[in-house]
């Protein structure tokens, strides 16, 4: 049973709920649908928000791929992929890819192939190639990319 919230209850808990990290609109949404506010009041919090700068699009998009390039190291593919999914615009998944320094991405991928190389035990050099190209693309980096290092690398 959903408990009922006044709108002004929901701003104050909403704003607790976006200062202690970065949340994406869509994230907030489903909360305020989850304290029971709906319609042109949920607009209304949604909008005081982002007046209050609480809620910031752009904001959060950048903190997400810094947050999941540099932790869990995920490629471009998967990040944006992620970014979409919380229906983030195709200008704030834009800028958010400018915070991962190229330099950095490709040296994160070398350690990912590096380390998957080290793992495998797999003497055939051809399929061993392959496990690790498949691996470094599940983890969403591009296939160019990752058949570029590995030709550099062998």
């Amino acid at each position: 049973m959903k408990r009922w919230t006044s709108k002004s209850e929901a701003l104050q808990k909403l704003q607790r709920y976006c200062a202690y990290h970065e949340r994406s609109h869509k994230e907030v949404r489903g909360k305020l649908l989850d304290l029971g506010i709906y319609g042109d009041d949920l607009e209304e919090v949604i909008a005081q928000l982002i007046a209050d700068n609480f809620l910031n699009e752009e904001r959060f998009a950048r903190a997400y791929a810094r947050g999941k390039f540099r932790m869990k190291q995920w490629g471009k593919r998967r990040i944006v992929q992620e970014l979409k999914r919380h229906q983030v615009s195709d200008y704030s998944i834009r800028k958010a890819l400018e915070e991962i320094p190229v330099q950095d991405y490709v040296e994160t991928l070398r350690e990912i192939i590096q380390k998957k190389n080290t793992a495998l035990a797999e003497t055939d050099d051809y399929i061993r190639r392959n496990k690790i190209a498949q691996y470094a693309i599940s983890r969403g980096y591009e296939p160019d990319v990752v058949w570029q290092i590995l030709e550099t690398s062998s």
